[in-house]
């Protein structure tokens, strides 16, 4: 019974949170309120700490809090106190201005309660939630077109993903006769479930993960999301395009004896390789982001589909917590006069490769059963490669610089490696991959690249500019999600002179 007392805590955390938020759209609220309202942000995060020491896995009523949950609760609201406060000057003078805070508060919490319902049904009406929250925070800018055009393409989308979780859920609960989470995926009711039965509900799951994720062929609608304001785009690559990740590891059970992870791995590999391919040819920083979350998250997926899911968690979070950061501090990239330019690093390839393999080989050795391992090590490898032929950028030499990447790394390491120890997998029945399927794995991304290190130095070959010019198409946006003039703008002055 005293355990309750954290799950009610963080309910009432959350309630006051959402109060705060409605109170904020009474225009005769003073604006200086935002700061209170800010600051309030952070009741659900202490809530959730206190929830994940001295409560750890509890169930009450229709919620149930795991570590998983709780970590969900720390994070959700600590990003949204370090976006909103951003947003207190970044936002200021906006129309929209204290919409956009209530929505922010909105999509972001009620993002919280979908990982924190243990009941099937209210898991499917809170993934839609967050969902709508994000059309409507696109959509704010009602005066432009892209935006709109924008929010009415995330919409469809998004219903979809929506409606896949809704089938599922239906169909589970159906077959098995239970509505609890937990009960519903034990080993006992998923035994009474058909292959073909499997088949269909992990290709909906997979289906509902990968379209907010934007995976191909799905990735359209977060190549278009650039016309969000800074702080609507940093809660959407910090926290919503997590969510498929975080839906597998929920329902990873069903993937158990299926081949659906193979599915869901090719639908990740190539995103990745789309993903990290616009981000190299375009020059618009945002755009860069974006295909970059469009990569990482096609990685966490493929962690996914080895098994590796608390390794998918882990990454998520820091994930989330880099690619916010990177959106909050993106006017700090615009070139100042003066600033020295790039210097072409010193190190040979061979090096490279020798150190790479190096690194590599030893992360592997160091636990070559744990799932995903040797992906992790091919990318660790292939990361240590190229940063050796930069550390020529180090003025204090380049052994200096080495002994910093390297400390770093070991400090990565150990964070990756508590987080891991904290979920032991959630307890969640672990699907865990053929060496084959493995290997075949990373194979792929070797021979990927290999790919890439060739059309690197053959770039003016046909195929090189053949691949840059489909890239550069798949990252730019339709005609009605881009506009050469803002003429809304246009139309404020009109109307800011008509007043005068």
């Amino acid at each position: 019974m005293e355990l309750e007392w954290f799950v009610w805590g963080w309910l009432a955390a959350v309630a006051i949170v959402f109060a705060s938020a409605i109170v904020w759209l009474f225009p005769r609220v003073p604006e200086r309120y935002v700061h209170v309202h800010v600051w309030l942000l952070l009741l659900p995060g202490a809530a959730a700490l206190s929830g994940w020491i001295g409560a750890g896995a509890v169930e009450v009523g229709i919620w149930r809090f795991d570590t998983v949950t709780w970590l969900a609760g720390v994070y959700i609201s600590l990003l949204s106190w370090a976006i909103q406060r951003f947003a207190i000057r970044y936002l200021h003078g906006d129309r929209a201005y204290r919409l956009y805070f209530s929505l922010l508060t909105w999509t972001a919490f009620a993002a919280s309660l979908t990982w924190a319902g243990g009941d099937l049904r209210l898991m499917v009406i809170c993934w839609g939630l967050p969902l709508i929250g994000l059309v409507a925070l696109t959509g704010l800018k009602k005066e432009w077109g892209p935006a709109r055009f924008v929010a009415r393409q995330m919409a469809a989308v998004f219903g979809i993903s929506w409606l896949a979780v809704a089938v599922v859920v239906g169909w589970l609960g159906a077959a098995t006769g239970e509505w609890r989470l937990a009960s519903a995926l034990s080993v006992e009711h998923l035994a009474r479930l058909g292959a073909w039965e499997k088949a269909v509900m992990n290709g909906l799951l997979i289906l509902a993960a990968i379209i907010p994720a934007g995976q191909w062929p799905f990735h359209r609608w977060l190549m278009e999301s650039a016309v969000t304001p800074t702080p609507v785009s940093a809660v959407m690559h910090a926290g919503l395009v997590n969510a498929g990740g975080l839906l597998l590891w929920r329902f990873s059970p069903l993937f158990s004896g299926t081949e659906a992870h193979v599915a869901l791995f090719m639908i990740a590999f190539f995103s990745i390789l789309i993903g990290t391919g616009i981000s190299l040819v375009h020059v618009d920083y945002k755009r860069q982001l974006v295909a970059s979350t469009m990569a990482q998250m096609g990685v966490m997926l493929v962690q996914c589909a080895l098994g590796a899911y608390g390794a998918a968690v882990v990454h998520l979070v820091l994930h989330g917590l880099f690619k916010a950061t990177l959106f909050l501090q993106s006017g700090s990239v615009v070139p100042r006069v003066g600033r020295a330019g790039y210097r072409k690093a010193g190190g040979s390839w061979r090096g490279s490769m020798v150190v790479g393999a190096l690194l590599g080989a030893a992360f592997w050795f160091a636990a070559p059963g744990e799932p995903a391992r040797l992906l992790s090590a091919l990318l660790l490898g292939a990361s240590a490669a190229v940063a050796w032929g930069r550390l020529a950028d180090f003025r204090e030499g380049r052994w200096l610089g080495f002994a910093v990447v390297a400390a770093l790394a070991f400090v990565s390491e150990t964070v990756r490696h508590e987080f891991m120890a904290l979920f032991g997998e959630g307890g969640a029945s672990v699907f865990i991959p053929t060496a084959p399927f493995e290997w075949m794995a990373g194979m792929l991304f070797a021979a990927a690249a290999l790919a890439a290190y060739w059309i690197a130095n053959e770039r003016t070959s046909a195929l090189a500019i053949r691949l840059y010019m489909r890239l550069v198409h798949l990252g730019e946006p339709r005609l009605a999600a881009m506009e050469t003039h803002p003429h809304y703008l246009a139309s404020y002055m009109k109307e800011g002179m008509a007043h005068e």
